[in-house]
């Protein structure tokens, strides 16, 4: 395994629902150590500040370290886990799916379950479970039995997926990617940027509780006050059966997705152009996307202060919001090597006719 499958593999399967991403954390702080001084928030947001330029505009460029999960609101008398979503999830997604519980005595396996689909009568086979019906079988008999195992309301909850190279080696299987791939491009930004010239100051890494309302977003950027920002996200992938290509345009190996619209943000139209004219240069495949339902860490990122112009870059997944996805390793290169080239550009100049004319002619 090569060193980025090696990053791309501790990143997706370590544990870090939103307000849990500690050891996701500590993965970003070592491989973001090398490329300059690391920088957190009180909220636990990370970024290492590369100076190209002193005193340059300052560029942040960030993934989100938080994947969806669940977590620990109560036992029942017979040793059952109820949990709480963390994040979106999809109820036909979850039944059967193997879960990670982490106590404060250790980690505990356990499985979702409902009531068997046998006993229930016709009209309710037919019907979606829904989450509140669901519970976490860990094998325990009784409430005091699943605390002496150590488990606590609030315990977080983690899907389990462990990273899978696929016969195709540029397709990775992993939980997590939403968002991990933006963490790892975070890095391979400052990768590609190491030894080369750029007229500004990087701060490259990832927020927290973006899948709970982009909290870490928030406190990320009045740390920063950024002059530009690139949320690297992923994206909805229609490549697969049903999906009408108006309805998901992201295609896996065909290039970053730039979206063009989402429900928190239409990016600065200056810096999309900037975006389209260095991938046009550089040689790099592009996609588009617009996605009327959700949004990203730009969505707060833009907002901050006077008003930052902001732009989203992801990478095409399937199976989002689930146990396992599937991206592309070159989609997610690509795009660090597009961002990189992007942050060259942004010299002083650059940055202040892109803030002048914010939406264009």
């Amino acid at each position: 395994m090569d060193e980025r499958l090696q990053m791309y593999k501790e990143l997706t399967e370590a544990p870090g629902v939103p307000g849990y991403e500690g050891p996701v954390r500590e993965i970003m702080r070592k491989y973001l150590a090398p490329y300059g001084e690391v920088i957190t928030d009180n909220l636990g947001s990370i970024v290492a500040r590369k100076v190209g330029k002193a005193g340059g505009p300052r560029i942040l460029v960030a993934g989100h370290m938080d994947e969806i999960g669940f977590m620990v609101t109560m036992i029942t008398e017979k040793g059952f886990i109820k949990f709480q979503p963390l994040g979106g999830w999809w109820d036909q997604v979850l039944l059967a799916q193997r879960v990670l519980i982490r106590t404060h005595k250790g980690d505990i396996v356990g499985v979702i379950g409902s009531k068997p689909p046998h006993i229930l009568p016709q009209e309710e086979r037919n019907k979606v479970v829904k989450k509140k019906d669901m519970f976490i079988d860990i094998g325990a008999s009784s409430r005091e039995e699943a605390e002496s195992f150590g488990v606590r309301p609030g315990d977080p909850i983690i899907p389990i997926c462990p990273f899978q190279v696929m016969p195709n080696p540029k397709i990775l299987m992993a939980k997590a990617w939403d968002n991990r791939a933006g963490c790892a491009v975070a890095i391979e930004v400052l990768q590609e940027l190491q030894g080369k010239e750029h007229p500004n100051e990087v701060y490259a890494g990832a927020t927290v509780q973006e899948e709970v309302g982009l909290r870490g977003a928030q406190t990320l950027v009045n740390t920063i006050k950024p002059d530009i920002a690139i949320a690297l996200d992923v994206g909805i992938a229609g490549d697969v059966p049903g999906v009408r290509e108006d309805e998901a345009q992201g295609k896996l190996g065909k290039g970053p997705v730039i979206t063009i619209y989402d429900a928190t943000m239409v990016p600065n139209l200056r810096l999309r152009d900037l975006v389209v004219e260095t991938a046009k240069e550089e040689g790099i495949p592009i996609q588009f996307d617009a996605v009327p339902g959700g949004g990203t860490d730009a969505g707060r990122f833009h907002m901050h202060d006077s008003g930052v112009p902001s732009i989203v870059i992801g990478f095409a997944t399937r199976y989002i919001h689930s146990h396992a996805g599937l991206i592309h390793r070159d989609d997610m290169e690509n795009a660090a090597r597009l961002v990189a080239r992007v942050i060259q550009k942004l010299d002083e100049e650059t940055v202040r006719r892109i803030k002048e004319d914010p939406i264009g002619a």
